[in-house]
C-alpha cells in the first residue's frame, strides 16, 4: 500500500488519487472541457451549482476550478500545480479559498457571515472562492440570507454549491448559477482507472475481482476505491477475487449457479437449500436479488439470438450459466425478473429478508404458479370488448332484478323471525379485534360512483404528505377502492396495518380528506382480504340507504337468476353494477 514517508499516516486511496487537474477527472468529459474552455477565456461565471451522485467528481472539479481561476501559470485554462497559489491550494492553506460541509453549517447565522466577509478582497489569490458542499442542507432562512449575495456578489468572489439532492434547492437559488449535472461513471472508466492505479502501486490483482468490485460502486468513483482499499487490506496487499466477494458481499458463480440450476429444474426444495446456504455465508439478501437480475438479463440477451447477446455481462455468463439458458423461455425470466423486483421493495421495509427471500424463491420455482400468473394477461384481451348495447340491456333486466329481490327479502322478514337471529349471529371480525364498520361501508357503497373515486385517487399523494413518517409507512399498503361525495373506502393489504390505522389515526385521515376536498367526507377503513365478501354481501342484500342499519348476512337464502349470472360474468366479480334513475 501507499505509504508516504517513513513516519506520515497512511492516506486512503481516493484521497491519494484525487484529481489534480480538469484532464484527471474521470467521465465527466463534457463538464471538464467547458470549465477549461471558461478558465482560458476569462468567461467564469460568479456561481456554479454541481449536481450528481455521490463520488462523481463534484468537490474535486470544485477544488480544481478555485486553482484554476487563481492560478499564476495557467496552460489552456488547467491550473499548473507549480505555482504558490495551487500549491497552498493543494495542501489546504489557501485562505481565499474556502470550504464550507453545509450539513454542519445550515443556520442562518453561518450565511449571514459570510455575507459579511464576502466584502472583503481576497488576501493572496484573484478570487476569492467559496466551496458549499451538500448545499441542500441549507435551512429556508439560510437560503433567503444567500440569496442576494449568489446574486449580486463582488467582482472578486465566486461561489461553489455542490449537492447530490438538487431538487431540495429552491428554484431561486439555482436561477442564479450555472448549472452542472454530473453522471454516474461508467463501469469501464472505473475499471480503467482502478488498473492504472494498481500497476502503478505494483500490485497484483484479479481482473474478475476488478469486475465485481466496479459493479458494487454504483457509478462512484470514490466507492470503487474505498472497496479496492478494503480489499487490498483484507488480502495483504494483493487483490483476488474471492477476496473482492468477500468485501462487496457478492455471490461467488458456484452459489449462483446452483440456484439458478434449482429454479430452472423447478426443484424447490435445492433451491431452498442452495438458498440457506448463501444467506448464511453472509451474503446481502439485497446483493443477491439484484445478482438474480443480472442473470436474468443476461439470459434473455443470450436467447434473444440477434446482436444484443454481445452485450451480455462476460463476468456473470459463466460457461455453467450458459449450459442451463435453454432451461429458461424469456416468458419465464420476465416473470422471476418482476417477481424478484416486488421482493426487493418488501426487503427494503422489513427486517424478516430471509421470510421473504423463502418465499421468493419458492414462487420462482414452482412451474405451476409461473404458468398460472403468466396467462392472466392472456386472458384480458378477451374480457375488455365490451358490448354497449349488452350492457344496457342487462341493466334494464338488473333493475328489474331488484325490485323482485326487494318483494322477496321483505316477505321472510314476517314468516322466518325465529331464523333471522341464527343468520346474523356470526361476526367473525371480532374475533381478530377488528372493528369493521359495515354501515358505513353500505351507505358509500349505496351513493359510489367511478368519478369519485379518481378524485379519491388524485388526492392521495397530497394526503400521504400530510401524514407522518410513520403514518405514511403504514399508508404506503393501502388504497383508495369505492368513493362517493360523503366517504371513500380504503382498503389495506395487511389486517395489522388495517387495525393500526383504525385506532390509531383515522380522525387524521378524515380530517386531512376533509380539507383536501373542502367538504366533510368519511373515511372507512377495511382489510383487502375482506372487500370483496363485503362488496359481495352488498349485492345479494340490496343494501339501501333505508335499511342500511340493519345489514344481515343472506347468502344462503339468496337465489340467483341466470341474467344475474351473466351480468357478473361480464362485469367480474370486482365490479358493482347499479342503474340509478335520473
Amino acid at each position: 500500500m501507499l505509504k508516504q514517508g517513513g513516519n506520515m499516516a497512511y492516506q486512503a486511496l481516493y484521497r491519494v488519487w484525487r484529481p489534480q487537474t480538469f484532464s484527471d477527472v474521470i467521465g465527466q468529459g463534457v463538464i471538464t472541457q467547458t470549465l477549461r474552455n471558461a478558465v482560458a477565456s476569462n468567461m467564469t461565471s460568479h456561481a456554479y451549482l454541481f449536481s450528481g451522485p455521490r463520488g462523481t467528481g463534484k468537490t474535486s472539479c470544485a477544488k480544481i476550478l478555485a486553482k484554476a481561476v487563481n492560478c499564476l501559470n495557467p496552460h489552456d485554462g488547467e491550473p499548473c500545480n507549480e505555482c504558490e497559489i495551487c500549491k497552498a491550494a493543494n495542501e489546504n492553506r489557501l485562505n481565499d479559498v474556502i470550504e464550507i460541509d453545509a450539513a454542519s453549517n445550515n443556520g442562518v447565522e453561518e450565511i449571514r457571515d459570510i455575507r459579511d466577509k464576502v466584502k472583503y478582497a481576497p488576501t493572496e489569490a484573484k478570487f476569492k472562492v467559496y466551496i458549499i458542499d451538500e448545499v441542500h442542507m441549507l435551512s429556508q432562512g439560510a437560503f433567503n440570507a444567500l440569496l442576494k449575495t449568489l446574486e449580486e456578489p463582488p467582482a472578486n468572489v465566486m461561489f461553489i454549491l455542490a449537492t447530490t439532492e438538487p431538487q431540495k434547492i429552491p428554484a431561486t437559488i439555482i436561477s442564479r448559477t450555472q448549472s452542472f449535472t454530473f453522471r454516474r461513471i461508467s463501469r469501464q472508466d472505473i475499471l480503467e482507472r482502478m488498473t492504472y492505479i494498481l500497476d502503478d502501486k505494483n500490485v497484483k490483482y484479479d481482473e474478475e475481482a476488478l469486475n465485481i468490485i466496479a459493479a458494487s460502486a454504483e457509478g462512484g468513483m470514490r466507492d470503487a476505491l474505498s472497496i479496492l482499499d478494503q480489499a487490498l487490506s483484507y488480502g495483504d496487499d494483493e487483490l483476488t477475487l474471492k477476496n473482492a466477494q468477500e468485501v462487496t458481499g457478492a455471490l461467488s458463480n458456484e452459489q449462483i449457479v446452483s440456484y439458478m440450476t434449482a429454479i430452472a429444474e423447478n426443484r424447490p426444495a435445492d433451491a431452498l437449500t442452495s438458498l440457506y446456504q448463501i444467506l448464511a455465508s453472509g451474503r446481502s439478501a439485497m446483493r443477491f436479488t439484484e445478482m438474480i437480475i443480472r442473470v436474468c438479463r443476461n439470459l434473455i440477451l443470450y436467447n434473444s439470438n440477434s446482436d444484443l447477446s454481445q452485450q451480455m455481462d462476460k463476468s456473470v455468463m459463466t460457461d455453467e450459466l450458459l449450459a442451463i439458458a435453454d432451461k429458461f423461455d424469456n416468458t419465464r425470466l420476465f416473470y422471476i425478473v418482476d417477481q424478484v423486483s416486488a421482493t426487493q421493495k418488501n426487503l427494503k421495509n422489513s427486517n424478516q429478508t430471509d421470510v421473504y427471500m423463502e418465499i421468493l424463491t419458492v414462487k420462482i420455482s414452482e412451474p405451476k404458479v409461473e404458468q398460472k400468473i403468466s396467462a392472466v394477461p392472456n386472458q384480458e384481451p378477451v374480457e375488455t370488448p365490451v358490448d354497449n348495447q349488452r350492457v344496457d340491456q342487462l341493466g334494464d333486466e338488473v333493475a328489474s332484478l331488484k325490485q323482485e329481490i326487494k318483494q322477496l327479502s321483505n316477505q321472510p322478514q314476517v314468516q322466518n323471525n325465529g331464523n333471522q337471529q341464527t343468520v346474523t349471529k356470526p361476526k367473525r371480525n371480532n374475533k381478530k379485534g377488528t372493528h369493521l364498520n359495515k354501515t358505513a361501508i353500505y351507505q358509500v357503497l349505496e351513493s359510489a360512483t367511478k368519478n369519485d373515486l379518481n378524485t379519491a385517487k388524485d388526492i392521495w399523494p397530497d394526503l400521504m404528505s400530510m401524514l407522518s413518517i410513520t403514518q405514511r409507512s403504514i399508508m404506503s399498503i393501502s388504497e383508495p377502492v369505492a368513493a362517493s361525495e360523503a366517504g371513500i373506502v380504503v382498503a389495506f393489504d395487511y389486517e395489522m396495518w388495517f387495525e393500526t390505522a383504525q385506532d390509531g389515526f383515522l380522525d387524521e385521515l378524515t380530517n386531512n380528506v376533509g380539507k383536501l376536498l373542502k367538504k366533510d367526507c368519511q373515511v372507512v377503513l377495511v382489510p383487502k382480504a375482506q372487500w370483496p365478501q363485503i362488496r359481495k354481501e352488498y349485492i345479494a342484500n340490496n343494501i339501501d340507504s333505508g335499511n342500511s342499519k340493519n345489514v344481515k348476512s343472506k347468502s344462503e337464502q339468496k337465489q340467483t337468476d341466470p341474467t344475474v349470472d351473466e351480468a357478473m360474468k361480464l362485469f367480474g366479480n370486482d365490479g358493482v353494477v347499479e342503474v340509478k334513475d335520473d
